[in-house]
This record gives structure tokens, C-alpha cells and sequence, in this order.
């Protein structure tokens, strides 16, 4: 069953609106696929897999009971594979000292044409905002992108995140990325 769109209504960008909606594996199965499919995604995301394989993960990720996979849309048009989660309860958790109600983010922009505009920073800060305004025990948001995605980063400094330190994780060296609640 899918439920209806989730929309930050605070990003109006000047495309349109942005809103997640959440992923429907069956029906998103090809779209997220070619998304992680195409070469630059592939480097970073290492899931350019059969499209039965990335709708067995996105099965996973709607079954899971600390994440929460969407697509963002804008106005409609799908842009954007994100997992949204506790990471506290996470195996990341075993990769730094984590907090109670530590949320996380992992984003994906599909369409190329999204890539390299600033567009992820704007989109980072607004969903770690929601994250944030959503679970008032949250006090902050981290992320672990790949140490080597310098654009993913810049996005994620630019969104408000800072670099606590580099961590080791399975199949990667990430940057671990924190965004303090300020308020």
C-alpha cells in the first residue's frame, strides 16, 4: 500500500515543490534502479545490480523497522532515492558514539540533470529540518558519505553538516557528517 506524499512544504525551489512520498518496491523498482545503475551513482552507492536485486533492497528498506526509503519528487516528477532513519539504531551505531533519537539520512540524486547545481544542499537541509522538527528528542542528524564523493560533501557542509571524522565502515571510508540541532 502506498501512502501518499510526504511535502516539506517550507522547499519551493524554482522547479517547483519538493515532497517525498514513500517507495513503493514494485512499483519504483525500475526507476531507483536505473538511478543506481548509472556509472557516477554506481561509484559511491556500489548497487548497480539487477533490477530483481534493487527491489529485493527497497523490499527490505520498506520492511525495515528504523528506516524509511522515499522518492522526491518535484512537482511530481520523481529526482531522488532518500533513506531516512534512526541511526541509533543502525549498525552505524557501532561505527561512532552515538546519541538516543541520532536520526540519519542517506541521499541519492537520480536524473544527472539534478547533479552539480546545489540542488542536494538546499534538499539536505530542508529534510534534516523536517528530521529534526518531526522528532523533537532528536538533537541532531548525521550521514556517511563515501570520503572520495567530494560533491557529496560539499553538499552536506553547504546543508550545515560538519565532518566529525572519517570511520570505517563495511565496503567503505566515509565521512562521518553531523548536524547539530541549533534550537
Amino acid at each position: 500500500m502506498t501512502r501518499g506524499p510526504l511535502v516539506i512544504a517550507e522547499t519551493v525551489l524554482e522547479q517547483g515543490v519538493f515532497a517525498l512520498r514513500a517507495v513503493d518496491p514494485a512499483a519504483d523498482a525500475e526507476l531507483v534502479h536505473g538511478w543506481m545503475n548509472d556509472p557516477e551513482v554506481a561509484e559511491y552507492w556500489e548497487m548497480a545490480q539487477p533490477v530483481e536485486r534493487v527491489a529485493a533492497y527497497l523490499r527490505e528498506q520498506v520492511a525495515s523497522s528504523h528506516s524509511t526509503p522515499y522518492v522526491g519528487c518535484v512537482d511530481g516528477t520523481p529526482m531522488s532515492y532518500w533513506e531516512l532513519y534512526r541511526a541509533d539504531l543502525d549498525p552505524l551505531r557501532h561505527h561512532y558514539a552515538s546519541r538516543p533519537r541520532d536520526a540519519g539520512v542517506h541521499l541519492l540524486l537520480g536524473p544527472s540533470a539534478y547533479r552539480g547545481r546545489g540542488l542536494g544542499a538546499v534538499l539536505l537541509r530542508a529534510v534534516s529540518d523536517w528530521q529534526l522538527r518531526t522528532d523533537p528528542y532528536a538533537e541532531r542528524v548525521v550521514a556517511e558519505p563515501d570520503i572520495r564523493n567530494a560533491r557529496s560533501l560539499r553538499a552536506f557542509e553547504r546543508a550545515g553538516f560538519r565532518m566529525a571524522r572519517q570511520i570505517d565502515l563495511p565496503g567503505k571510508r566515509a565521512a562521518f557528517m553531523v548536524r547539530e540541532r541549533t534550537a
